[in-house]
């Protein structure tokens, strides 16, 4: 720590000439001898000037010299020790890759084990309040599910709804998984870590893992004893022969792909010992890739801030700090109680610091009205579920987030051309952002299909066909199919608060659509 220590700004301590400069010129001013030496005789000098009382130990020149030599070493920033980059969380970034493949719904673990995965994320989101995590989830392709934030209670929502069936293609691809997490961690530009809560990995993903940039860490589901895997109906899953699936943890190949890849495996536990266990190595991943990313010199400098306020507060004129404190202790016990509480708040708080205390505390009606920070106050106000007034928020923030936000909220109401305008151009001011991406793509797909069921429908229903033909051969034509993705905009945006599973079964659906050629 001792070789470390230097200052970041050493040409201030030039400034340090100035403190015994105030010395000398106090001094010099205060010898009475030395001003009258030009006007009264030597041999009579002693005997007219009256010397000050020389037992006052504090001068006012030696508390202004003291004053101005730590003010000097504080604006030159001492340091001794390394900090992390700034607008970098303090936690490390997670990305979560859930595995929805059939063979999760075994029941080797209780209740299954997707089931047991959901009570696993519950207890690392727990354990990591207040920092960012992302959920994905892949089976024969990869889809996100919720994209970094903070908001625990958002992605628990998602994550409990995650189901086999929600997965628009069957079979296992870890690769996709690994190429979408990892470019979520590139996009944020920060230290992460990715976490694979699977029950087997293909061979052929351990190339994948090296083009992440990012650790990885996997947690297996399941035992090596296996058990049946139960389906939405009740019934087991069965294979061709008619015997019924016994889905076994593949640990070998959870192993060879830790060799392969680098990445740490360990496997579930029935108490806490493995959510600790990823906790440890995201943390050790996290100070790993801020020591060797970007670190920089903490200034230490604000350390010598207390004692010099203290040697400015001993400048005030006698008694004058105790009758301005007594004074103002007597207002606010006469002011009223909501005064009081107001006054106070105001008094130590600004506006935006009030506001994210009621926002912290779930409280965004009131969050909304103190905060002056528009997208802070778009934000209140979508979380309150008044959808228009943050989009009038966010409209006095030009940045490419607002026009983000704004799309949100007008997807919220419906206003489907808007929010396609909005992403728009939100992708115009920070291109390839796959959240903005991925919405704008929903965005258009329902907007397609409201101008699609608004074609369909006749301008008047009472009015009479022109004719009326019968197809005779009705009994013979094929059973048609409708997608998921072709039901109406009307019905999705219902699922949006009413089943979670059902929208982003329906979300999956449409990005798989899109991605065929």
């Amino acid at each position: 720590m001792i070789a470390d220590f230097h200052f970041l700004r050493p040409w201030w301590l030039l400034a340090l000439a100035l403190p015994p400069v105030i010395v000398w010129l106090a001094h010099r001013a205060g010898d009475s001898r030395t001003r009258w030496s030009d006007m009264i005789a030597p041999h009579l000098l002693d005997s007219l000037v009256i010397e000050p009382d020389r037992r006052r130990h504090l001068r006012p020149a030696w508390m202004v010299a003291a004053l101005a030599a730590l003010t000097v070493l504080a604006g030159a920033g001492p340091t001794w020790q390394r900090e992390a980059p700034p607008f970098v969380s303090d936690s490390a970034a997670l990305v979560i890759a859930v595995d929805l493949s059939p063979t999760m719904d075994a029941v080797d673990i209780t209740p299954s084990r997707l089931e047991r995965a959901k009570l696993k994320i519950h207890d690392i989101l727990t354990a990591r309040a207040g920092a960012r995590t992302a959920v994905v989830a892949y089976a024969g392709t990869a889809h996100l599910v919720v994209p970094l934030t903070e908001d625990q209670a958002l992605i628990e929502t998602y994550t409990d709804a995650l189901a086999t069936r929600i997965m628009p293609k069957p079979g296992k691809d870890t690769a996709a998984a690994l190429a979408l997490s990892g470019s979520l961690l590139r996009a944020d530009a920060s230290p992460g870590t990715i976490l694979l809560m699977t029950d087997g990995i293909e061979e052929t993903a351990a190339g994948a893992a090296g083009n992440t940039g990012s650790p990885l860490i996997v947690l297996g589901m399941g035992t090596a004893e296996g058990g049946l895997v139960k389906q939405a109906d009740g019934s087991f899953l069965t294979a061709a022969s008619g015997s019924r699936v016994v889905a076994r943890l593949d640990l070998d190949a959870l192993k060879a792909f830790g060799s392969a890849s680098g990445a740490s495996v360990a496997t579930l536990t029935d108490d806490d010992a493995d959510v600790r266990w990823v906790g440890q190595h995201i943390r050790t991943s996290f100070a790993q890739q801020s020591a060797s990313e970007g670190d920089r010199w903490h200034d230490l400098g604000w350390w010598l801030l207390p004692p010099a306020a203290l040697l400015l507060a001993l400048s005030f004129r006698r008694g004058w700090v105790v009758k301005v404190a007594v004074m103002l202790a007597l207002l606010k016990l006469a002011a009223p109680a909501s005064a009081k509480a107001a006054g106070l708040a105001d008094m130590w708080l600004t506006p935006d610091q009030q506001g994210q205390l009621a926002f912290e505390r779930g409280d965004f009606a009131s969050a909304s009205a103190h905060f002056r920070d528009p997208m802070w106050k778009g934000t209140a106000l979508y979380r309150a579920g008044r959808f228009q007034d943050a989009v009038d928020a966010f409209a006095s923030d030009g940045s490419a987030a607002s026009w983000f936000n704004q799309g949100n909220a007008l997807l919220h109401l419906g206003k489907l051309e808007e929010a396609v305008a909005a992403y728009g151009k939100a992708l115009e001011k920070r291109p390839n952002w796959p959240e903005a991406d991925a919405d704008l793509a929903i965005a258009r797909r329902l907007l397609k299909l409201k101008q699609d069921e608004q074609a369909d429908q006749p301008q008047d229903p009472n009015e009479k066909p022109d004719s009326v033909q019968f197809d005779d051969k009705g009994k013979q034509g094929k059973a048609g199919t409708v997608a998921v993705a072709e039901q109406t905009s009307e019905m999705w945006m219902k699922n949006i608060e009413v089943s979670p599973a059902d929208l982003m079964a329906r979300k999956f659906a449409m990005e798989l659509q899109e991605k065929k050629p």
